[in-house]
Formats: structure tokens, C-alpha cells, sequence
């Protein structure tokens, strides 16, 4: 854990891999993109979220303001990483299932339905880190079958966008992708009926706590 001019971040081997800005939901970077798309959840379909990545809860942080009385479960397989959430990032104070188990591995074992699995699964350290060999596939297959219907797929992506994207257009729809000013990043979407670009856009800059985070977020819906 370090404190920075961005806030308080969490380092793992070298990657940076949460932030908190004491004080404040949104961390104006990838997480809040990633969890942006649930605003695109219709009403009655945001009761569960299942967060894979779990880190330090930049993501979790945000899908519990965004969705308030949703049950959030949080899967993480660094028993060292929670600890440090824990004492350091408020996890306790999200109101969390937090799981300490490996994503593809619980993804497997497995069958509880949520109505949006957010995937933010990465190893390796510094300028490697990647995403491991199961992601995009068959890793979001096993996401897919984990959703109600008309449920949220999203992942966070890196060099395996393009693989990402045809991940999700086979086992959920045609993807919307978030690119965010300043990072490598693009998070892709697919599930709920009408996810495009333009809504999803408005719905950012219409809510209280993502508003802010607008200028740097960039939306493209993707070919079918």
C-alpha cells in the first residue's frame, strides 16, 4: 500500500491493482469504467453482482453506490491482498461476500445465477501483467453461464480485446467498449437489451457519482 497524488493505491508485484480516494466513490480511471455498465441493468435485474478480481474494491466501491441494495460477492485468491483491503481500503465497510478462492475455479464449481458478473482477473507484475491463459476463453464462457437472463458481462481487457469482443459477442451480445484517456485498458459489455454507446454514455453523465468521471471515458458499440 502506498499513498500517491491519486489517492491511496494497492501494488501487487509491481502492478498497480486498486485505488481509494479517501472520501470519495470513484477513483476517475479504469474501475469506474468497469462498473459503469450497470447502469444499464433495467430495474428488477440489479439484485447480484459478482465481482472476479475482487483486489482492493475500487470496482466493488462503485457497484455499491450505484446499486445499493444489491448483493455484491467479491472473489480473490490473494489471501494477502484482502488482508490489505481489509486494513487499509475500508473493504469491510462495502458490505461485501468477500471469497478467497481462484475465478476460474469458483466460475466452475458453481451454478448461482447473478444479474452481472464484472471480470477484472490480471498476473503477472509490472509492464507483464496480462490476463491469465483461461481469459477471454473459455474463462467468460464460464462468466456467461453465470447470468440471469438479460444479465451484464464486463471485462476489463488489455492486449486481448479483440479475443475479448468475440468472447462476448458468442455467449452474450454485442459488445459496448470503454476506453479510458490515459490508460491501456478497454472495458467491453454485452448482455442487457438496449447496452449501447449512446445510452450508456448519457446514463454516465446523468448520474451523480460517474458524472464527474465522463471526460475521460471514451464509448464505441461494437459490430455484431
Amino acid at each position: 500500500m502506498r499513498e500517491s497524488v491519486r489517492g491511496r493505491e494497492l501494488c501487487v508485484d509491481g502492478t498497480f491493482a486498486s485505488l481509494w480516494r479517501p472520501g470519495r466513490v470513484t477513483t476517475g480511471s479504469v474501475w469506474d469504467a468497469l462498473a459503469a455498465p450497470l447502469l444499464s441493468l433495467p430495474q428488477g435485474r440489479r439484485g447480484s453482482v459478482l465481482l472476479l478480481g475482487l483486489g482492493a474494491g475500487s470496482a466493488a466501491r462503485l457497484g455499491r453506490a450505484l446499486l445499493p441494495e444489491a448483493r455484491i460477492v467479491g472473489v480473490e485468491r490473494d489471501p494477502h491482498v484482502i488482508k490489505a483491503a481489509r486494513e487499509h481500503f475500508a473493504l469491510d465497510a462495502l458490505g461485501l461476500e468477500v471469497i478467497l478462492a481462484d475465478a476460474r475455479g469458483y466460475l466452475a464449481r458453481g451454478k448461482e445465477k447473478f444479474d452481472a458478473v464484472l471480470e477484472d482477473v490480471f498476473v503477472g507484475s509490472g509492464a507483464e501483467v496480462c490476463k491469465p491463459d483461461w481469459l477471454p476463453e473459455p474463462g467468460l464462457a464460464l462468466a456467461a453461464r453465470r447470468l440471469r437472463p438479460g444479465g451484464l458481462l464486463a471485462t476489463n481487457s488489455l492486449d486481448e480485446g479483440a479475443r475479448a469482443a468475440r468472447a462476448l459477442r458468442a455467449h452474450v451480445g454485442r459488445p459496448t467498449a470503454i476506453e479510458v484517456h490515459g490508460y491501456d485498458n478497454r472495458i467491453l459489455a454485452a448482455g442487457p437489451a438496449g447496452l449501447c454507446a449512446q445510452r450508456l454514455r448519457a446514463a454516465v453523465a446523468a448520474h451523480p457519482i460517474l458524472a464527474p468521471t465522463l471526460p475521460k471515458l471514451r464509448f464505441r458499440t461494437l459490430p455484431a
